[in-house]
């Protein structure tokens, strides 16, 4: 292992400036799980990214996502924001299109439902982290609203994707052991 990386050879500057644009930058993630009929389904929503690149969800307990972990756990999580300050597009691979490139973090795992007492915890820990920083419109829940009307999930991470936090075009990807 070079120093300064991790064993999958990533520099640690390049995973710490990835997790910062997720939790300081780019706010919602795209959660896309599979419907019914195996085609892939995306939507906009909360996501909090772990240190071991690990994804935590609590939402309500009526989405149909739900039942599609239920069927199949397989999820990809990706946060898309700006171009890095100082990004360039020097040469573009095949098209040029005046632009700087999206930083993308991207997780692929399965998902784990977890019990009412994480998502209780899970939730008042974001909720008062949220609030502390002045973002009051979300309803308080009781504990026992939360248990009643939230479900947690954690996407337990197998490949991530870093792109727009090297040099020009280039990108990290890796896998990560269990």
């Amino acid at each position: 292992m070079r120093p300064g990386t991790g064993g999958d050879g990533v520099p640690d500057r390049v995973r710490r400036a990835a997790l910062d644009f997720v939790r300081d930058e780019a706010g919602f993630a795209q959660v896309t799980t599979i419907d019914r009929q195996g085609f892939p389904v995306t939507r906009t929503m909360t996501a909090f990214l772990g240190d071991d690149w690990s994804v935590s969800l609590v939402q309500r307990r009526g989405h149909r996502r739900l039942g599609q972990w239920r069927r199949n756990p397989h999820t990809l999580v990706s946060w898309v924001g700006a171009a890095a300050p100082g990004a360039t597009n020097e040469r573009p691979h095949v098209f040029d299109l005046g632009l700087l490139p999206p930083r993308l973090v991207s997780v692929r795992g399965s998902a784990e439902f977890m019990p009412p007492e994480w998502t209780v915890d899970r939730y008042r820990r974001e909720l008062d982290r949220q609030r502390g920083r002045g973002h009051t419109r979300a309803p308080q829940r009781t504990d026992a609203e939360a248990v009643e009307e939230l479900a947690g999930v954690v996407i337990h991470p197998v490949r991530i994707r870093l792109e727009g936090f090297g040099v020009g075009a280039q990108s990290f990807t890796w896998t990560v052991d269990r």
